[in-house]
């Protein structure tokens, strides 16, 4: 199968808080109607949960955290979700929420649980899960990211290539410049030996696309502002972005 992640960049406006990107996840849902084959989406939090979780001081680390903050963040990101869901309704396509809770269990992934969702892409559904607050026990309480579940499934799922949508055309050697690495094939690639130029946000995705590839998985960074992109990794013809090669 494919995992895709739409990230938060490219589904809400960073800018301006509590606003998704319809006009653009609706344009990315057409061309997604293209994919032949079983896939699997997963969605950042954007300017819904990561707004509310900077607000509230929340991280990934397991910690006691305001429980309103909790509250707000889980209520943001179903919120979002349903935009997203919605979306892919309105374009013809058959979503199938999957919030993380439902195969993830304190910080873990269970992988009874991951692989059903295998078959339940097979039945032609989309799942669609995304980066949340979870419940880790002792009254603790973390973010997980949308990067992270993408790396808990590629480990268990194995799929045939993982696709990071951004704003962004991909990693850059060079941000003012938009000097961009198309391929990164480097045997143990680390942040540190290949010589990128990222933000905070850029370089938490390209560590866990480092070990997502490290297991064997191709995975690809495109501008999701061109969705055709997505659909030209997938069908190995040429693309503008940066592949992670497994």
């Amino acid at each position: 199968m494919i995992l895709i992640k739409l990230g938060g960049s490219i589904i809400t406006n960073k800018q301006r808080p509590l606003t998704a990107s319809v006009s653009t996840i609706k344009q990315i849902a057409v061309h997604l109607k293209k994919i032949k084959e079983p896939y699997m989406i997963v969605h950042g939090g954007g300017s819904f949960g990561h707004y509310w979780s900077v607000k509230y001081g929340m991280h990934t680390k397991p910690a006691r955290y305001s429980i309103r903050g909790v509250s707000v963040v889980k209520n943001s990101m179903v919120e979002l979700n349903n935009i997203v869901l919605q979306a892919f309704l309105q374009s013809n396509l058959d979503p199938y929420c999957l919030p993380p809770t439902d195969f993830i269990f304190e910080n873990e992934p269970v992988v009874k649980k991951v692989k059903e969702i295998l078959k339940i892409s097979n039945t032609g559904l989309i799942p669609i899960s995304y980066g949340d607050v979870m419940w880790f026990g002792r009254n603790k309480f973390y973010i997980l990211s949308g990067d992270k579940i993408m790396g808990m499934l590629t480990r268990i799922l194995k799929p045939r290539l993982a696709i990071f949508v951004t704003n962004v055309d991909g990693v850059y050697s060079n941000i003012k410049t938009k000097k961009l690495i198309r391929e990164i094939t480097t045997q143990r690639p680390t942040i540190s030996n290949v010589k990128m130029d990222v933000t905070g946000g850029m370089n938490r995705k390209i560590i866990e696309a480092i070990e997502m590839s490290k297991s064997g998985t191709d995975v690809f960074f495109v501008n999701g502002n061109t969705p055709q992109r997505i659909i030209n990794a997938i069908n190995g013809k040429e693309f503008e972005g940066t592949i992670f090669r497994g």
